[in-house]
């Protein structure tokens, strides 16, 4: 058996909670709405293909974003490796393990062992920080159990994957480049780049557009879902409890906000803050609303649903403009 003596980060969100593992080994002790947003991790997204059941809402970046900022932003040097042999997937993490450090994995969550209720997602993340002949010793999220073990088959299962969001076994280390951070200007910059990037959507469903678009999206959604009960039941769970933060990321966020405005004392964080304090609780009745439309199957609650999703589009434009002129 072979683990490493670390502090494990206590998170609600998977990829702060792998990555801010990484950066307790460095002595980088930062919160977790920090991290987000220096992360620049505030996104939108409305995903529907024809090999899944029902939408996806997403409140984040892109997967695999939030890292490569966070070690952007930080003056850090992020390792990021794939490949699609099995052996050589393990080989590679066991490596860096057996020298001493933390490794980042991203994978599908449905096949390890400690899941009580597991679907296919394939943007999860854990660290890495031990095995043994038969487990692996992961750091997970608060709700899963922070330190958990899961299978090495299990493991192998869930890394090659294959899926929307998928990566072929992807692992990841972070190291300190020599170049120092001041978190200040890096918290101004990761604000400006996420409020641009945010109102400068490359397509119709990201964004406030998306956001938008998600307001009559989930009518047609209602009007030709084949289990209303379980998918809306699903999609609401997963807009607040799943790993999020809550409110879609949007608790994170404000979180973030709130502390920047106490280390830099900017209005414009304050006024920031205060929008997405309501946002942030926008978010978490549609979530609600969602759950009233699996129990009842009541279409007025998809209405109600459409009209704050409208509100909230034009509410965190408004915000992020704000923010971009920082």
């Amino acid at each position: 058996m072979m683990t490493l003596s670390i502090e494990a980060f206590h998170g609600e969100h998977c990829e702060t909670t792998a990555t801010g593992t990484l950066l307790k080994q460095l002595d980088i002790e930062l919160s977790e709405p920090m991290l987000f947003g220096l992360g620049e991790g505030l996104g939108f997204i409305f995903w529907k293909m024809k090999t899944m059941s029902f939408p996806f809402i997403g409140g984040r970046v892109k997967t695999d974003l939030l890292t490569q900022n966070i070690a952007k932003n930080l003056n850090l040097n992020l390792s990021v490796k794939e490949t699609s042999s099995k052996q050589k997937a393990w080989d590679n993490v066991k490596q860096h393990l057996d020298q001493g450090e933390v490794v980042g994995l991203k994978l599908d969550c449905f096949h390890l062992d400690y899941f009580s209720n597991p679907i296919h997602f394939a943007g999860h993340y854990v660290a890495i920080y031990g095995y043994d002949e038969e487990s692996a010793y992961l750091i997970d999220t608060v709700q899963q159990g922070v330190r958990v073990k899961a299978s090495l088959e299990n493991l192998t299962k869930a890394r090659a994957e294959k899926g929307p969001m998928s990566s072929k076994s992807l692992h990841y280390t972070i190291n300190r480049s020599g170049r120092s951070f001041e978190l200040s200007s890096a918290i101004i910059t990761a604000i400006r780049n996420n409020a641009i990037d945010f109102l400068n959507p490359p397509i119709a469903n990201v964004g406030y557009k998306g956001i938008e678009k998600t307001s009559s999206e989930i009518i047609k959604w209602y009007k030709t879902s084949n289990n209303i009960e379980s998918e809306f039941r699903i999609s609401g769970m997963m807009m607040e409890k799943a790993g999020t933060g809550g409110a879609l990321f949007r608790n994170l966020y404000r979180d973030f906000l709130k502390e920047s405005y106490q280390l830099l004392g900017l209005d414009t964080l304050r006024l920031a803050y205060e929008d997405f304090v309501e946002i942030a609780a926008l978010w978490t009745s549609i979530a609600n609303l969602f759950e009233q439309v699996s129990r009842t199957k009541d279409f007025v609650y998809i209405e109600q649903a459409s009209a704050i999703l409208r509100s909230l589009a034009e509410k965190e434009k408004k915000a992020m403009e704000l923010l971009s002129k920082l």
